[in-house]
């Protein structure tokens, strides 16, 4: 097989499986937005089939997942069974396009079967070779004292073998080296931490010591606000009473004047006749 042919049809598999895992994803935050949160409503309602039914694809992946990529994400091989994914795209695309699915165990049946045929299959024939191509594999094997894997690694010399423990022993330090830097980074983000925490704590407390202080304020502001009220009822009142008081005044200064000369009117025609009497 041509190798850029491989690696072509290799990487469009593990892209597949990373497709329809989102796909199935995003059907079943669909599903779950229209059903109802109780669980007796759940099973009465039309969608009670199509959430089974992505339960069971969710199961599968989960299992195609645990068997296959931990070595795909170690690059030693592909998520193999196209298959399988042309089975779960079927059966989403199902679940999407009826209104009312048959049950989970007809709609399932094939994929059940071929998965677990490919998990099978995987673990009893392919896994065997992937963990001979591990590194530190033959080394470990040989050391411990096992029986060498027949082929060509067989024929490694022991001056080959110790050459070949030195790079791991160099990995090793550069992990302890990677272990020690992540140790004292995490030391520090620790603190950082810490110091947040205490520095949102202190403004916690300053802003409970304002909303003190922002109703005290109200408080007194609400009683200089019904004093003043108070003041200004009590100045009316006594302006009221001024205005009365000099209204009165003024009509009892005006009436002994105009008594007078009632009085003094009647007199004068009677002094005019005696005065023409006696001339």
């Amino acid at each position: 097989v041509c190798k850029r042919m491989d690696l072509v049809c290799q990487r469009m598999l593990n892209q597949g499986f990373l497709k329809v895992e989102r796909y199935h994803n995003l059907c079943q935050k669909q599903v779950k937005a229209q059903l109802p949160r109780r669980e007796s409503e759940r099973r009465n309602h039309s969608l009670a089939r199509h959430a089974d039914i992505l339960a069971a694809v969710e199961t599968r992946l989960s299992l195609l997942n645990m068997t296959f990529m931990k070595y795909v994400d170690s690059n030693l091989c592909c998520f193999i069974p196209g298959k399988v994914i042309d089975e779960i795209y079927r059966v989403l695309r199902y679940v999407n396009s009826t209104r009312a699915p048959q049950r989970a165990h007809e709609v399932l049946q094939e994929l059940r079967d071929i998965s677990s045929m490919a998990m099978e299959y995987f673990d009893e024939k392919i896994v065997p070779i992937l963990k001979r191509k591990m590194p530190g594999s033959d080394v470990s094997g040989r050391l411990i004292g096992t029986a060498p894997v027949p082929g060509p690694s067989a024929a490694l010399t022991t001056m080959q073998l110790f050459s070949k423990q030195n790079p791991s022993r160099q990995e090793v330090t550069k992990l302890q080296q990677q272990v020690k830097a992540n140790g004292t980074g995490l030391t520090a983000l620790k603190r950082e931490i810490s110091e947040l925490r205490i520095k949102v704590q202190e403004q916690q407390k300053q802003l409970q010591d304002q909303d003190q202080k922002l109703l005290e304020q109200t408080q007194i502001i609400g009683e200089q606000n019904a004093r003043l009220a108070e003041l200004e009822r009590k100045l009316r009142e006594v302006m009221e009473s001024t205005v009365g008081n000099s209204s009165g005044s003024g009509s009892n200064e005006q009436s002994p004047r105009k008594r007078r000369k009632a009085v003094e009117s009647p007199d004068c025609p009677r002094k005019s006749k005696r005065l023409r009497n006696r001339k």
